[in-house]
């Protein structure tokens, strides 16, 4: 009978610890949207290599305000939306994203290390598949 229990709480326990290291804020960075949906997006625009991108406003990993847009349409990993007139884009992959867990609202995610939208630092995506190469 001990045997089956110590044997039953090593693999709760392992089933646990598997659960934890699969979680979505640790693994993937990618956020998802589909059109009409709100988002903040960084305010530097195309040409920022932050490609900061938030479900949640705040700052962006750069400095700059996020600004809120609605996304146009998503195609091959890229919301679209207009900016001052223009269309603009942001990756919906990035390297780092929020590290709050899988309470977290703000879901951020950034080719470049820093805050999230929430305030809490960001961590590096552990599926470096999932993200997009950053902008040299």
């Amino acid at each position: 009978m001990k045997k089956f229990l110590v044997v039953l709480m090593i693999m709760v326990l392992g089933l646990g610890f598997s659960a934890l290291s699969f979680s979505e804020p640790l693994k993937g960075g990618k956020l998802e949207v589909k059109g009409g949906d709100e988002i903040y997006v960084c305010g530097c625009g195309n040409g920022c290599g932050c490609n900061t991108v938030s479900k949640k406003e705040g700052k962006c990993s750069c400095g700059q305000a996020l600004l809120k847009v609605t996304v146009d349409k998503v195609e091959k990993g890229k919301a679209f939306y207009k900016q001052d007139g223009k269309e603009a884009s942001v990756l919906l992959a990035g390297k780092y994203n929020c590290a709050c867990g899988a309470q977290c609202d703000c879901q951020t995610i950034s080719q470049k290390p820093g805050k999230c939208g929430c305030g809490k630092e960001m961590s590096k995506v552990v599926d470096t598949k999932a993200a997009a190469p950053a902008k040299k």
